[in-house]
């Protein structure tokens, strides 16, 4: 008899080590998520920052050169030693305005190291037009009526834009052959705005990623059910990934402690012992659901 109660003693005794194990744990991956979760949020603020950064960057960069064009097509060494007078008389003739008072240019140069080998695609010209009026009614013209000609040479007049401009740009009318098969009209706008419209419902698009998740499932539901109102991520990546895997482990570990809990369970405990397994239960619960 006292060899059975010695033995339920210790039995007891290594069950209450086993509960205050799980307790000084739980406590430990408490700290661990709020830490976790402290990092998460303050890295989501610093990754808002960071965006609200580089859009007004951008912003300011496309600012800085709205009063450039860019000439394509025209052949290497056609401007001759003054390539401002050169463009002035040209531009005047592509674009059949009369300008008064004369195209005045800040700077104009080819873009790039000069070319040996003529049989290349010749390298752009930027122009800066001293007044902001007169590249309007250039860019104007050259969406009216372009692109020109000069000889056998096609010549295309367009804006200039920051990088990140440039690639979304891109982007966005790398869709356009996708919108003509599914016969919606579009148009590119400010300079990153998408506008699609069909069936007489009209959408704007700010980012290219949105606007081809809407090509995938347009099929599957009507256009006036698509959310576009999604503030624009141009970085394209995930701060908190990291994260995310601490949170996996932390996870995989609560549920193995949902298995020893389990089988403490099936013991025999007193009514304390019981009711410290039961807290730290619904605490392992309540972090494996969240």
């Amino acid at each position: 008899m006292d060899a059975s109660i010695s033995s339920l003693t210790l039995e007891t005794k290594s069950m209450r080590s086993d509960i205050a194990g799980f307790q000084s744990r739980v406590i430990g991956l408490e700290h661990c998520m709020e830490s976790l979760e402290t990092q998460v949020a303050t890295s989501r603020d610093r990754d808002q920052d960071l965006l609200y950064l580089r859009r007004k960057l951008t912003y300011l960069e496309d600012r800085s050169r709205r009063d450039n064009i860019r000439l394509l097509g025209i052949p290497e060494n056609e401007e001759g030693t003054d390539i401002q007078t050169f463009l002035s008389s040209t531009l005047s003739k592509l674009t059949s305005l009369d300008f008064d008072p004369p195209l005045e240019f800040q700077r104009a140069h080819r873009v790039g190291p000069k070319r040996s080998d003529t049989s290349l695609r010749p390298r752009p010209i930027i122009a800066c037009l001293l007044r902001h009026n007169q590249t309007r009614q250039i860019l104007q013209a050259a969406r009216n009526h372009g692109p020109f000609r000069i000889g056998q040479y096609d010549i295309r007049i367009t804006a200039d834009y920051s990088k990140d401009t440039s690639e979304r740009r891109k982007a966005f009318l790398a869709l356009r052959p996708r919108l003509r098969q599914l016969e919606m009209k579009y148009g590119l706008f400010d300079p990153t705005r998408m506008w699609v419209t069909k069936n007489g419902i009209s959408k704007d698009f700010y980012n290219p990623e949105e606007l081809s998740l809407f090509l995938d499932s347009f099929q599957h539901q009507p256009m006036d059910s698509v959310n576009t109102s999604r503030p624009l991520d141009v970085t394209g990546e995930d701060e908190g990934g990291k994260h995310a895997e601490v949170l996996k482990s932390i996870r995989e570990r609560l549920h193995q402690l949902e298995e020893e809990i389990a089988k403490l369970e099936k013991a025999h405990l007193r009514t304390a012992d019981a009711n410290t397994l039961g807290q730290i239960k619904d605490k392992v619960y309540e972090y494996c659901s969240s």
